[in-house]
């Protein structure tokens, strides 16, 4: 199956427009994800659907069991990943309500996330140097541009532990790296896709000029802003998904050879879980 997975972020719980087929509660070796995931179609074309905070927002980015939510949306077969973030800018140009579809990232995480299905007798190494699906990204610029949302394509998403936003001194730092936007959740979220063999790719929704611009924000404009955001990202998943199961491609599974351990030697929960990331 190649099956077409979307993780929702800050704001997006669920897909407006969805004919819902069927609420899946999946276990996991790793335990369970954020919540049930829901397999829905839209205009014909069928899709999954996590959000990545749980239902009510409960789960602050460094408790989001990143590893059992990509696992059981590979269990359900899927294969095309998009992840739609909530993000803060670090850039003049990219201002609120751009979408930036990222191309790289940069993991500034404190070590409090499982970030790796592999370990406990499973040795492996996956190349990220390359950690959005370019194909993917370009089937998003194609929906961008039909619907009409402001969107930029390209950029580094710097992902911070959090739940803290950044210090002034902090957002300098990371705007001296070269970083476009700043975000708490698509690492390892974006690594542990490609242990899965996944295509990823992000659509990194700007709410605000994080803290480096001298530039007050209040509350109620940033929710304005993210309200904005939300209508825009059904707009665009609605279009995205049908153009998505449409156009499906082939792409490098980065896993397929990733692992070093003989299979001789894997417990049987072992090489479940290998034949689940291959599938």
């Amino acid at each position: 199956m190649s099956n077409i997975g979307i993780i929702g972020g800050s704001g997006l719980y669920q897909l407006e427009g969805v004919e819902v087929v069927k609420k899946h509660n999946v276990e996991t070796p790793y335990g369970s994800p954020s919540g049930e995931i829901v397999e829905g179609v839209v205009d014909g074309s069928t899709c999954f659907f996590l959000a990545r905070h749980g239902e009510g927002h409960k789960l602050l980015p460094h408790e989001i069991n990143y590893r059992a939510n990509i696992y059981a949306l590979k269990k359900l077969g899927v294969n095309y990943l998009v992840s739609v973030s909530a993000v803060g800018s670090l850039k003049e140009e990219f201002n609120p309500t751009t979408f930036v579809l990222v191309d790289q990232f940069i993991d500034w995480t404190k070590g409090k996330r499982e970030r790796s299905f592999f370990g406990d007798g499973i040795v492996g190494h996956v190349s990220v140097a390359n950690p959005v699906e370019a194909k993917l990204q370009e089937v998003m610029v194609q929906s961008c541009e039909k619907v009409g949302v402001k969107y930029s394509k390209g950029g580094s998403y710097i992902c911070i532990e959090g739940p803290q936003f950044s210090s002034k001194a902090e957002s300098e730092i990371y705007r001296g790296f070269g970083a476009s936007v700043i975000g708490m959740t698509n690492v390892p979220e974006s690594y542990l896709a490609k242990e899965a063999g996944m295509a990823y790719a992000t659509i990194a929704m700007v709410t605000d000029y994080d803290c480096w611009k001298e530039e007050h924000c209040t509350l109620d404009e940033i929710m304005k802003v993210m309200k904005e955001n939300n209508k825009n990202a059904h707009l665009l998943l609605k279009d995205l998904i049908p153009n998505l199961d449409k156009n499906k491609f082939d792409y490098k599974k980065e896993n397929i050879d990733a692992i070093l351990t003989p299979e001789e030697r894997l417990s049987s929960e072992q090489k479940e879980i290998v034949k689940v990331l291959k599938s």
